[in-house]
């Protein structure tokens, strides 16, 4: 029995842990951040307030939520489009067109493999460099999720 040093890969879970991170990088890249407020009107209380000691910096909080969640934004973009760019050229124009497009319609794995490759091909060539992009990432970004073992009674 040959022993394998690599673990065996869960494909289906793999692939949707890929897919959500490329659907999280449209939602970074494409929709405002919208950032946070301070409240500058006083609330009123029919209770009255007395020293809880814990002090709050309200202003400081908004401000520093802000920064860091769009500097998470800016670097969780830059790191997939980082690994897209380093993928071998029919990899990333797949994943480029698939995943990362800015058209408004939905486009399809069909209007890719038929309209976007010139030339066209066909859906098992698209299905297998699919795989291997989305097997690249799943190791760069840290996604690959492992078979689990089969347990006997």
């Amino acid at each position: 029995m040959q022993q394998s040093f690599l673990p065996e890969i869960d494909r289906e879970r793999t692939q949707a842990a890929v897919e959500a991170a490329l659907e999280k990088y449209r939602i970074f890249k494409f929709l405002s951040f919208e950032e946070r407020e301070a409240v500058t009107t006083a609330a009123w209380s029919d209770s009255p307030k007395g020293f809880t000691g814990v002090t709050t910096d309200q202003t400081s909080n908004i401000a520093i939520h802000n920064v860091d969640t769009q500097a998470h934004r800016k670097n969780f973009c830059e790191r997939i489009e980082r690994v897209v760019n380093r993928m071998p050229k029919m990899e990333g124009f797949l994943i480029k067109e698939r995943y990362m497009t800015t058209e408004h319609d939905y486009i399809t794995h069909e209007k890719v493999y038929n309209f976007k490759f010139q030339p066209p091909i066909s859906s098992g060539t698209y299905s297998k460099i699919r795989w291997k992009a989305f097997y690249k990432l799943a190791l760069d970004l840290n996604l690959v999720i492992e078979k689990e073992e089969e347990k006997g009674d």
